[in-house]
């Protein structure tokens, strides 16, 4: 078995499977399981031409090393092919990773990588660019925005960042006047946020929940109800001290197929925590089965349809 292993250069750490020696000890790794690691280390700009090069190299999978937007990066770099993905969980959040099963450790997941099975799962996508978790416009795209920007200026966590991000957002932030079609059936909204998941989350919004399948085939889209600065900031508070709720702060529907009309001419829309510039209407939609992950035999993420 021959595999290529995408690692994110920007993922430093003190940890040896997340450092600088992350190469060597992931190529290890593989070598004791008598499969070839070929490790490419590349940027966020980077991933997709590498990952396009590798396949151009011939190989059996592609194994994302790194945290959610990494994994979603690969995954841009597969569409159309039929190579598998295999997953490292070196992130910070690695929500997929929790949600499809992958165990965390790096031993384990490169054992799963080896002997574990593709089995092809949902993949979302809003103007035909992909996403593996969730998408969204609105007040969450402008946190992340001002989220990345506090990391780069004062190298605070994640975390903390959020946090101090979310205070300035929600101070300024205006509602979004938005038309939607979901699955046919036209609605209008003033909300700060709309969410569209790859499948059902159980909803936290800036806590993101987690989800039971991976292939029920449709879309879970949540439109947060605060049409005011008021509300916004109340609900930003029940973030803060864990008292979101779903059935309260937000209005859930499952769909296959959702449209979203704004007047801008353009919209920051957050895919898998990275920010895109799309031109409205987006045109959300699902496509089932349409990405081969391998996962753990004994633990798949859902059943099969």
């Amino acid at each position: 078995m021959k595999v290529a292993v995408i690692l994110n250069a920007a993922a430093g750490s003190s940890q040896p499977e997340k450092g600088a020696n992350a190469p060597d000890r992931v190529r290890e790794l593989f070598a004791a399981l008598d499969c070839e690691a070929v490790i490419y280390v590349a940027d966020g700009e980077t991933i997709v031409s590498t990952v396009r090069r590798a396949l151009d190299s011939g190989v059996d999978a592609v194994v994302a090393g790194g945290g959610d937007g990494t994994i979603s990066s690969v995954v841009r770099g597969l569409i159309g092919r039929e190579t598998p993905l295999g997953v490292l969980p070196l992130g910070t959040l690695n929500h997929f990773a929790k949600d499809a099963g992958i165990p965390f450790a790096l031993e384990d997941a490169v054992r799963t990588v080896v002997m574990g099975v593709a089995t092809p799962i949902d993949l979302a996508e809003v103007n035909g660019v992909p996403f593996i978790n969730n998408s969204s416009v609105g007040a969450y795209t402008a946190l992340v925005q001002a989220r990345d920007a506090l990391q780069k200026q004062t190298g605070q966590g994640k975390w903390s960042a959020m946090l101090r991000a979310g205070l300035r957002v929600f101070r300024r932030f205006r509602v979004l006047h938005v038309r939607l079609e979901v699955d046919g059936a036209p609605i209008r909204r003033r909300t700060p946020i709309v969410f569209v998941g790859n499948n059902e989350y159980q909803m936290e919004l800036f806590k993101q929940g987690s989800r039971a399948k991976l292939d029920s085939g449709h879309l879970s889209l949540y439109i947060a109800n605060s049409d005011s600065r008021w509300r916004m900031i109340r609900l930003f508070c029940r973030f803060v001290v864990g008292r979101l709720e779903q059935t309260r702060d937000f209005e859930s529907r499952v769909a296959t197929e959702v449209w979203i009309e704004h007047r801008r001419r353009s919209l920051h829309v957050s895919v898998d925590g990275e920010v895109f510039r799309l031109v409205p209407p987006l045109h959300y939609r699902i496509r089932p089965l349409a990405l081969k992950v391998i996962l753990p035999l004994a633990a798949p993420p859902a059943e099969q349809r």
